[in-house]
C-alpha cells in the first residue's frame, strides 16, 4: 500500500458486528476503548487482493479520500496495517444507507428528498472540484448520520478526470447512465446521477 499506515494499533479498538460487506473483506462497528469513539473498519483482507489493479484502486481510493474534507464526504480517520489484513477506520453513520431508510419510508416527502437531494449536489460539486468522477453513485453508497446528514462513501471505483474522455464500464448497471451502458465513452461528471424511473 502506497499510503503509509499509522504507528497506532488496531488493538485500541473493540469491533462488533458486521455493517457492511465488500470485495475485498468487510466493515465493522469499532468502538474505541479509551474514549468510546465509534468508527466503521473497512477490513481488507489481504489474500483477496491479487491484482496490480486491485492495489492501485485501493490506495487510489484512500488517496481521494485522504485529500478530501467536506461535510457529505465520509472521512478517513486513520489506516492501520498486520500481517493479513489493512484496517481502514473511517466516520461511523449510525443511520445505515439511504436505500434502506427509502425502503423503511416507502415514501419521501418533497421535503425531505430536496434536503437528501442538496446534500448529494453540495458533496458532487465538491468532488468534481477536485477532478474527481465517483462512477458508482447509488443509494447504497449514501449513508445518513444524525439529523440526517449525507455522506457519500465507496470510492472504489472512482477516478481522476483529467479532461480525456473515460471508457471503463463500471458500477451498478441499472444506474449507469445511456452512454455508459451504450459502450461510449463519458466524461463522469455527468453520470453521478441515479435513476428516478
Amino acid at each position: 500500500m502506497n499510503t503509509p499506515p499509522s504507528k497506532g494499533n488496531i488493538s485500541q479498538y473493540i469491533t462488533k458486528g458486521t455493517i457492511g460487506k465488500g470485495t475485498f473483506g468487510k466493515v465493522k462497528l469499532g468502538i474505541h476503548k479509551t474514549t468510546g469513539e465509534k468508527v466503521a473498519i473497512k477490513i481488507l483482507e489481504k489474500s483477496k487482493i491479487t491484482s496490480k489493479d486491485d492495489m492501485e484502486r485501493i490506495n487510489r481510493e484512500i488517496t481521494i479520500l485522504r485529500n478530501f474534507s467536506h461535510l457529505n464526504v465520509i472521512k478517513i480517520n486513520d489506516i492501520f496495517e498486520t500481517k493479513d489484513n489493512y484496517y481502514i477506520l473511517m466516520e461511523y453513520c449510525e443511520k445505515g444507507e439511504l436505500f434502506n431508510y427509502i425502503v423503511e419510508k416507502q415514501r419521501l416527502s418533497e421535503e425531505e428528498a430536496s434536503y437528501f437531494y442538496y446534500q448529494l449536489i453540495n458533496g458532487l460539486e465538491y468532488i468534481h472540484e477536485h477532478n474527481v468522477v465517483h462512477r458508482d453513485l447509488k443509494p447504497e453508497n449514501l449513508l445518513l448520520e444524525k439529523g440526517n446528514i449525507l455522506k457519500i462513501i465507496d470510492f472504489g471505483l472512482s477516478n481522476y478526470f483529467t479532461g480525456q474522455l473515460l471508457s471503463t464500464p463500471c458500477g451498478s448497471p441499472c444506474y449507469a447512465s445511456p452512454e455508459m451502458v451504450s459502450g461510449n465513452k463519458y466524461n463522469g461528471f455527468y453520470i453521478d446521477v441515479w435513476s428516478t424511473g
